[in-house]
């Protein structure tokens, strides 16, 4: 056996270790119930990490020299790293995924931008977008992609992983988690936001054409996922919060491809942080209603403020979810959510960005949500995401989750 296969056993044993003691199933119900709107108690879990700020003791150094091995090694070595510092709720997968290849076409535009980094080892820069959607003559540009599964690559990849651990860990062909519709982010990309929101104001029947062609693509795309049977029967994550729910229909893949009504859909326009509530129900949530709000339940929402337009983004059939982030009133939106939808709390990554993590003000920030969440009856979770950088302090993670699972737990 070559080196790529030791390394690669010797992480599956770990893993296989740390699943004996993982307590998934308790997890598991901690998911279920709060997705379910019968909460035990919230679920905290922690994503969109620093990883490259993370590597302090060589725990997450890459040594396998295959290509796709050194994915599977970096997947192996990032989950055992999260389930010993800060593992929080997060539910450790019984099995080694390997992902189905997908290709597409484009769709006739590429993102044409200038890029500004202050740490070039970080993913996280600025961008100044260039408009290439400035007149309607520019729709033109935009077509439908052709999506193809490439079998033949997956099942070669799941042999190859298969062969080194399968006998430590199953190894599974994994798809696609969830139905996920964010147009105005590529818009965004495409125009820059200056031009797309001064466009909003003095082009709107442009907007809507813009938006009708990006969303008419996007939705292609997830039919021929479908058409596929790409979509996946055992979900892992539905963008950084729990997935798991008993209130879907039940997947029959015996039956031909997994149906709407079985997947989660996730929405979000966050650029619309900056637009009227009338605005964003016209521009937005009017095309949520038949395209995400096709699905069986519906998580709307990221880094915009929806505190104050709860009333609208519950006009999307089937939701379920709604994100509240640091911008946003937690009180405001915990009394208008009620017990009618879960309340995912993102409280403020800047807390861990921070020569040393202020404790105090972490319990007043999450006691805060806690709090409203209580008096008001909802079910809710305590998602930290975001995190560009976390001053080269892992600690600074490892304490957060630390404290918000002492919190939870007394909740």
């Amino acid at each position: 056996m070559n080196q790529d296969g030791k390394i690669l056993r010797g992480l599956a044993a770990r893993y296989s270790l740390a699943l004996q003691g993982a307590g998934n199933a308790e997890k598991e119900r901690l998911h279920r119930a709060g997705n379910d709107l019968h909460m035990v108690r919230p679920v905290v879990l922690v994503d969109e990490l620093p990883w490259h700020e993370l590597n302090q003791t060589g725990e997450l150094t890459l040594c396998c020299e295959d290509p796709y091995l050194r994915e599977v090694e970096c997947w192996l070595r990032r989950e055992l790293f999260q389930f010993k510092h800060f593992r929080a709720d997060r539910i450790l997968r019984p099995f080694v995924p390997v992902g189905k290849v997908v290709r597409a076409t484009g769709i006739g535009l590429t993102v044409d931008e200038r890029q500004l980094a202050t740490d070039r080892a970080n993913h996280i820069v600025s961008h100044e977008y260039h408009d290439q959607l400035a007149t309607p003559e520019d729709l033109e540009k935009l077509h439908k992609a052709t999506v193809v599964y490439d079998e033949a690559e997956t099942a070669r990849r799941w042999q190859l992983v298969g062969d080194l651990v399968g006998d430590i860990l199953p190894v599974k062909k994994v798809g696609i988690d969830h139905i996920s519709l964010n147009p105005w982010d590529d818009i965004a990309r495409f125009r820059g936001v200056t031009p797309l929101l001064i466009s909003l104001a003095e082009e709107p029947e442009f907007c809507h054409q813009i938006m009708r062609r990006v969303t008419d693509i996007a939705m292609d795309i997830a039919e021929q996922y479908r058409q596929l049977g790409l979509f996946e029967n055992m979900p892992a994550s539905l963008h950084c919060t729990p997935v798991l729910t008993d209130d879907l229909a039940p997947m029959r893949p015996d039956e031909g491809p997994v149906g709407y009504e079985s997947l989660w859909g996730r929405g979000t326009a966050q650029i619309f942080a900056s637009v009227s509530k009338s605005m964003h129900e016209e521009f937005d949530i009017e095309y949520m209603k038949d395209t995400i709000g096709r699905c069986g339940l519906v998580y709307y929402g990221c880094c915009e403020p929806l505190d104050k337009k709860i009333d609208i983004v519950e006009k999307i059939p089937h939701l379920r979810k709604i994100s509240i982030t640091p911008w946003a009133d937690v009180d405001i939106a915990a009394e208008a959510i009620g017990r009618r939808y879960v309340l995912s709390a993102k409280p403020n990554p800047a807390a861990v960005g921070v020569s040393r993590l202020d404790e105090e003000a972490l319990r007043r920030e999450l006691g805060h949500i806690l709090s409203a969440c209580k008096r008001n009856g909802c079910a809710c979770e305590l998602i930290l995401k975001d995190i560009s950088t976390c001053c080269g302090r892992p600690e600074n993670i490892f304490e957060w989750a630390r404290i918000a699972m002492e919190m939870v737990n007394a909740y």
